[in-house]
């Protein structure tokens, strides 16, 4: 019986990939729960994911408002393991249409990851700043970097 069931527990983890990868839902939550954004965020899509080092990937955030944004900035700041490894301000006019209005918009942010992107867990904070610097939303999420970049595995399949 102890045969059996170290058995299946190996066929279980060989499962694992195949769970996750159907259950890629990115959560996000706000860096201030008790504060009451004036941008709300419904949620983040990462294509491709998994993130693949070399391969250039695109976080698009959904988000609303109920107040126009005229321009302002978008920083990012990404942890690894904890330890702050990137950070970038962008102009918000760069990353969706100005002025933005009311109701719904997407924020579009493109990266290529180099091919020495260590693999593993990251967090991505994102902070989204008014012309006068007023934070009008900050989110982060957490995202993983696949142990193979697409030119190893390229190579490797040759």
């Amino acid at each position: 019986m102890a045969g059996f069931q170290s058995k299946l527990f190996i066929v279980f983890l060989c499962l694992i990939p195949l769970i996750t990868s159907f259950t890629d839902a990115i959560d996000v939550k706000y860096c201030n729960k008790k504060n009451n954004y004036d941008v709300k965020v419904s949620g983040v899509e990462i294509t491709p994911y998994p993130i693949e080092r070399g391969v250039e990937t695109t976080f698009t955030i959904a988000a609303s408002t109920e107040t126009p944004i005229s321009g302002g900035n978008l920083v990012i700041d990404v942890s690894y393991y904890w330890f702050g490894v990137y950070s970038e301000t962008s102009d918000l006019c760069t990353k969706t249409t100005c002025p933005v209005t009311t109701g719904d918009f997407a924020i579009s942010h493109t990266q290529s990851l180099p091919g020495v992107t260590p693999p593993g867990s990251y967090t991505l904070t994102m902070k989204l700043q008014d012309s006068n610097k007023k934070e009008l939303t900050c989110i982060t999420f957490d995202f993983s970097i696949g142990w193979y970049s697409a030119e190893e595995e390229a190579v490797a399949s040759s």
